[in-house]
């Protein structure tokens, strides 16, 4: 009689069932509120993409940003199971974008942004102090930096100046309601996010 475990020698899963629960397992705590956020913010994609070719790049950043935007509120994580999707989708959107459009000198714009967004949070987690910027900024910012970046350098330093202004007022009122402290870290994704959509924004109503 065989005593070889059936789980054993049954074949792996394939990379994208992998990958598509562990971003399940990370958004299940936090379903209804991600879907309360990702509503409006489908809304506002639709309307700041055109509608047009960019339209399920930003889609995908809305539905996708919504779960990060409220992981990260909550537990100050930005998981790599919806981090790393998010970049390739968000590479390959972009690129269906400039074969639609013929738009290949905005594709390698975005390239060039979003290593430069990533070069420079790079050396902002090596030298901010704990509690500053986390990692997962940094990878997140691969993806910003990209859809940012599509539309000109403008709209990256837009999107990135109005992130840390964010950040920087909240922080201050904060820590005059005695609710943190200076050395009290905050959540930066929902910011750099927030950053994002007003960029965006901007590059929308100026055409």
């Amino acid at each position: 009689m065989s005593t070889t475990d059936p789980a054993a020698t049954s074949p792996a899963e394939p990379f994208v069932v992998r990958q598509y629960r562990r971003a399940r397992d990370e958004v299940a705590p936090f379903a209804r509120a991600s879907a309360v956020v990702a509503v409006p913010a489908v809304v506002w994609a639709g309307w700041a993409s055109g509608p047009g070719w960019l339209t399920p790049a930003y889609v995908v950043l809305a539905v996708v940003g919504a779960a990060l935007g409220v992981i990260d509120g909550r537990t100050h994580r930005l998981p790599n199971a919806l981090v790393f999707p998010l970049t390739w989708a968000t590479a390959v959107l972009l690129a269906v974008a400039a074969l639609g459009t013929g738009s290949w000198a905005d594709l390698g714009r975005a390239a060039l942004g979003a290593l430069a967004f990533f070069a420079l949070y790079q050396v902002l987690y090596l030298v901010s102090p704990r509690g500053g910027i986390g990692y997962g900024d940094v990878k997140l910012s691969l993806t910003l930096g990209a859809v940012l970046t599509w539309h000109s350098w403008g709209t990256l330093l837009l999107g990135v100046f109005a992130a840390h202004l964010l950040a920087g007022v909240v922080a201050i009122v904060l820590v005059l309601g005695r609710r943190a402290g200076w050395k009290t870290g905050i959540a930066f994704g929902p910011y750099l996010l927030l950053g994002t959509m007003l960029g965006l924004t901007w590059a929308r109503l100026v055409g």
